[in-house]
């Protein structure tokens, strides 16, 4: 690596600035979950910059000896290399060298599934889900007379938000039988070990007007359902709200968001 001299070392450290700070500017401006990352690569790539500067140059290669110059070099400049490249390719020489280091500390870093579940329910504490349509296959309580599925895709979403929330699970059901079917498939699927949820928070009532009212009275962050009567019914009483939906809708109210399935909601 060729020595750099202190002007050299000053530009730079200037472009990289430059850069970095219209970077770290648009990520905090968007309060984007990498923030974090920018802040964190925009210290090491100092360092590295820093470092980088000050290693030494390889060995140069032992130079025969010249010949005494003849009369006919005597106006030769006696610094081959002073001329070597011009000012404008000089120039794009630095901003691609700057650009490198830059570059091998801003690639792109994915978010892990506890951070965009934590970014998406915004700090939220308590939240409470239906069942149908949402974590089981089942749409509607009819089916539950017959059998309960969990919905295999949706079981790491769970267990990311009981690491966060405290979460209520809820559905409408027509008999004991379908209320022990449902609670038997939650624990085949692992909720109650891994998911860190416990069968007194999986409320059971017999209608839709019941499931409305647990909603109330535990009073959540979020409220999740399948119905888009219940999601309008609850939507001056709950700060926020997911409508879980596989037909695309109109937006029941700024504080009601729409996904196809919960895991793609928690899809980054």
């Amino acid at each position: 690596m060729a020595d750099y001299s202190k002007e050299d070392f000053i530009q730079l450290v200037k472009r990289i600035g430059a850069y970095l700070s219209d970077k770290v500017s648009k990520v905090l401006n968007t309060q984007d979950i990498g923030s974090v990352w920018a802040i964190a690569g925009l210290a090491v790539a100092v360092i590295f910059t820093w470092r980088l500067l000050r290693t030494p140059s390889e060995p140069r290669r032992r130079q025969p000896k010249h010949q005494a110059p003849s009369s006919s070099n005597s106006g030769v400049n006696s610094h081959p290399d002073a001329n070597l490249f011009p000012s404008g390719v000089t120039s794009s020489y630095e901003d691609s060298r700057a650009q490198t280091v830059i570059d091998e500390f801003f690639q792109p870093v994915k978010p892990t599934l506890g951070q965009i579940v934590r970014q998406k329910l915004s700090d939220g504490r308590k939240v409470t889900c239906r069942l149908l349509g949402v974590i089981l296959e089942e749409s509607n309580p009819q089916e539950l007379q017959n059998q309960a599925t969990v919905r295999s895709s949706v079981l790491d979403v769970l267990l990311e938000i009981t690491k966060f929330c405290d979460l209520y699970l809820m559905e409408t059901v027509l008999d004991d039988e379908s209320e022990k079917k449902v609670l038997i498939a939650l624990e085949n699927a692992g909720i109650f070990t891994s998911g860190g949820l416990v069968k007194d928070k999986v409320l059971f009532c017999s209608t839709e007007i019941g499931r409305t009212s647990f909603v109330r009275q535990l009073e959540p962050d979020w409220h999740i359902d399948s119905s888009q009567e219940i999601t309008t019914q609850l939507a001056r009483f709950i700060k926020y709200q997911l409508h879980i939906s596989t037909n695309k809708t109109e937006r029941i109210a700024s504080n009601v968001f729409s996904s196809s399935s919960l895991e793609q909601f928690f899809s980054g």
